[in-house]
């Protein structure tokens, strides 16, 4: 299968079927609880939308990544995790409805912020070079419609048919992931031979952005005074990325193989630490917890 089907076809119908599959396990409460949890929302937004860009170009800077690979990597942290945030959550014994609360606005969000910031790399990095003019209205178009429809679709089939959005979710949950993992796999497969060098070349920036996205969503979550089970949610949406998202831009609209390698790397990399922190220290941090306030 060309590359031209995969994130020009594939991908955009697996971004969908995820964002349908979200909109199913989503109320209307659910963006409400920004007014029940404002600190742990906003907390959490905050670091989504403005910290893991600022960590991103930092990191970046200071492993000097060829112009194309920074751009990848950028683009990526300017796409907040979803469905793989929302699991990692689950499995992290962290506080779910916080993690769909902060996945849902960021649907509703990135699709008008992500073409404007994608410029401003595409500018930054490679204007004194070559100038790419993306079409933002159209990508934003094409986000809206892989976000926002299907979310707001899937929310319709929850309240209206509450039996059938049942039983579709369990169906679309793994049908999606197997989606993207399809997508990133053939991906890697095509471009097998020079893995080896794009690991090299970005594998150290990508597990550095993740383990600094993280760490620094937890403390400043800490800072904030949130219980840890917010902590763990929060550090989780900071650090997870979501690829499929990136590739979409990189590969389906700039057609760019080399921006699409940092997506794939990170998507792959990130998934052991990502799991490290939330499986063994979040689980440690609420054990922790549990001793003090029984023994409290």
């Amino acid at each position: 299968m060309s590359n031209g089907i995969l994130l020009g076809v594939v991908l955009p119908v697996a971004l969908f079927v995820i964002m349908l599959g979200m909109g199913m396990t989503l109320k209307l409460a659910d963006f409400s609880r920004i007014f029940q949890l404002p600190v742990a929302v906003l907390t959490g937004l905050a670091g989504q939308m403005l910290l893991v860009p600022l960590l991103a170009f930092v990191v970046v800077s200071v492993f000097t990544l060829p112009p194309e690979l920074a751009i990848g990597l950028m683009i990526l942290s300017f796409a907040p995790g979803g469905a793989t945030s929302n699991m990692m959550t689950f499995l992290s014994k962290g506080d779910v409805a916080l993690s769909i609360t902060l996945t849902a606005f960021a649907s509703l969000l990135t699709p008008f912020t992500i073409p404007w910031l994608s410029q401003w790399a595409l500018d930054h990095w490679l204007g004194e070079v070559r100038s790419i003019d993306l079409p933002v209205l159209q990508i934003m178009m094409r986000l809206i419609v892989i976000t926002v429809v299907p979310v707001s679709l899937g929310m319709w089939l929850y309240r209206s048919k509450p039996d059938l959005a049942a039983r579709l979710v369990r169906v679309v949950k793994p049908l999606s992931i197997a989606f993207l993992m399809f997508v990133i796999v053939s991906i890697v497969i095509k471009n097998w031979q020079q893995m080896p060098e794009f690991l090299a070349a970005v594998g150290p920036a990508a597990v550095a952005l993740n383990v600094m996205a993280l760490a620094c969503g937890y403390l400043i979550s800490a800072v904030m005074k949130l219980p840890v089970r917010q902590r763990i949610t929060n550090s989780i949406e900071v650090g997870v990325q979501n690829g499929g998202t990136a590739l979409l831009i990189t590969g389906g609209v700039l057609g760019n193989t080399m921006m699409s390698v940092s997506p794939v790397i990170y998507g792959i990399l990130m998934l052991v630490p990502s799991l490290l922190f939330g499986m063994w220290w979040g689980k440690y941090l609420l054990k922790k917890e549990h001793r003090e306030l029984h023994h409290g």
